[in-house]
């Protein structure tokens, strides 16, 4: 995969984590409370959501490099699972 690729994919998941952090911040709701997060995978056609709790997602957004998919869209060449929770999988991006 080029670098242009990598770039692009990347700059992809930036935006739907930023879609996510203002839908958690509209929100007002406490760390327990399930909300509606759109995958963070690269695909930039993916309209699926993920149902976790605010908490859930507070922690994974903790660590800039890392984000929220649903198990299969992954993408090796750029990123690693670092945490599988069933429902979801937390992505960790490789070093550029």
């Amino acid at each position: 995969m080029d670098d242009l690729t990598k770039r692009r994919l990347a700059h992809n998941e930036k935006l739907f984590r930023q879609v996510n952090e203002a839908r958690e911040q509209a929100s007002a709701s406490s760390g327990d409370t399930k909300l509606e997060f759109v995958c963070e995978c690269s695909d930039p056609a993916c309209t699926s959501r993920i149902s976790l709790t605010v908490g859930e997602f507070e922690r994974v957004r903790q660590s800039p490099d890392r984000y929220i998919v649903l198990p299969g869209h992954e993408i090796s060449a750029i990123e690693r699972v670092v945490e599988d929770r069933g429902a979801f999988e937390v992505v960790e991006k490789d070093a550029a």
